[in-house]
């Protein structure tokens, strides 16, 4: 279905405004058109724009499709099993928002949100909005990070962020030094072996998973032990549970699991967390074993959770071996001449971090992070969406997402009785 084209005067009021056209802030539109409720979404580029734009070739998703679950508009494919590559995902994502007809403006960005008389002035680049609620669906994605030491780097070294990796041709000839082993860097880290590529690999503090275990996938028994429905409340440290890593594992061909000591075996040379760089120095802590035991110590516990739960629910499952480590470090290299070693590029793979430099209102704490309730702030009118842990694990995620989104909606609901949403329908 076509989307409305919405031209503001110079101060276009709605009763909800919506900043971002990603899958949380598309699928608030979706239950405040079911609602009957007057509001606008306004996207700075094109919807979807991440994974149409901000995603590497091989991407697929990490969790089973079966998973995918946006508003009355669930997984309908051949294989919910299976993971979809990234136009499968553009084109399920794409699917949902042509369900409905939502009251989208594309390429207008939003340059200050700020609360005025319990009224909220939004300006942009294309006008003055007014609103009574804002849900702030913009992401945490804004700003890759790369630490302050990496502007002391031999400028011959290209260095590049995992937001700007499309494929292995991208990488300048030579051996590149992959940094981090969260989900994005271990993925490419295999993309460029796979191309036969020379890739090094900085390894951090991330946990990984198991892929399929006992007989199927992880996520299928986490799902069927209720664990996705833990909410953050019930987390022993919320905050800690905010700030983690997610597990990495990986959907491509089928979906396997990521033992960083096998790809050692197979030759790939590993090091520490990347401490300093200075010309053609580069330093790392000796924390290779330290993290790699880290990683494994979450696989195991998965594994483990999975056992006590078939067990004491007394399913019958094929039993595994116990996991072993196929492979240690010998000794910890913390220091090398990346020129002399060929290196030729730096591949940073160590995450984002919001911007909210135009959200003048007072909704973030002190390290600018929202505070909310499940997506409802103490300020009156101020909402989240998308955030990882918003309420559970698949907040930020295609299986959260709809539920979060419909509890935010129904708060705003609250406010507006029928007859006045019957007349804000009717224009």
């Amino acid at each position: 279905m076509p989307v409305h084209t919405l031209i503001p005067h110079a101060r276009t009021h709605v009763a909800v405004l919506i900043v971002g056209a990603g899958q949380a802030g598309m699928s608030a539109s979706y239950y405040l058109c079911q609602a009957g409720i007057d509001h606008v979404v306004l996207e700075r580029y094109k919807r979807f724009h991440a994974w149409k734009e901000d995603r590497w070739d091989s991407f697929c998703l990490v969790t089973p499709n079966w998973q995918c679950k946006l508003p009355d508009f669930p997984y309908q494919g051949d294989d919910p099993e299976g993971f979809m590559l990234k136009d499968e995902i553009v084109e399920y994502v794409e699917g949902f928002c042509n369900s409905f007809e939502a009251p989208l403006r594309e390429g207008v960005t939003v340059e200050r949100v700020e609360k005025i008389d319990d009224i909220f002035e939004v300006d942009t680049d294309q006008g003055l909005w007014t609103a009574d609620h804002v849900i702030i669906a913009s992401g945490g994605y804004d700003l890759p990070i790369t630490p302050p030491f990496a502007d002391r780097l031999d400028p011959s070294i290209r260095q590049i962020h995992s937001k700007f990796y499309r494929r292995p041709s991208d990488i300048p000839d030579g051996t590149c030094l992959v940094v981090g082993t969260g989900q994005s860097g271990v993925q490419m880290m295999e993309d460029m072996i796979i191309a036969g590529r020379d890739v090094r690999l900085a390894v951090g503090p991330a946990p990984r998973s198991p892929r399929w275990y006992r007989g199927k996938d992880a996520t299928d028994w986490l799902h069927q032990m209720g664990y996705y429905d833990i909410t953050i409340d019930q987390q022993p440290d919320p905050k800690g549970t905010e700030a983690k890593t997610n597990h990495y594992m990986s959907g491509r061909d089928g979906g396997h699991e990521i033992d960083l000591r096998r790809f050692a075996l197979d030759g790939l040379q590993m090091y520490g967390s990347v401490a300093d760089m200075d010309e053609a120095t580069i330093r790392f802590l000796p924390d290779l074993e330290d993290n790699l035991d880290a990683a494994d110590k979450s696989y195991v516990g998965i594994r483990t959770m999975i056992d006590d739960f078939i067990a004491r629910e007394g399913i019958e499952a094929p039993v595994e071996p116990p996991f072993e480590k196929v492979w240690r470090p010998k000794a910890e290299i913390t220091q090398i001449d990346a020129v002399a070693e060929g290196i030729t590029s730096v591949l940073w793979c160590i995450g984002f971090r919001p911007n909210y430099d135009w959200l003048k209102v007072d909704c973030l704490d002190s390290r600018g992070r929202p505070v909310h309730q499940r997506g409802v702030c103490t300020e009156k009118g101020v909402y989240f969406l998308g955030l990882g842990w918003l309420h559970t694990w698949g907040s930020g995620r295609f299986l959260g997402v709809a539920e979060d989104a419909a509890h935010v909606v129904q708060a705003i609901v609250r406010h507006y009785p029928m007859s006045q949403r019957r007349r804000q329908v009717g224009g």
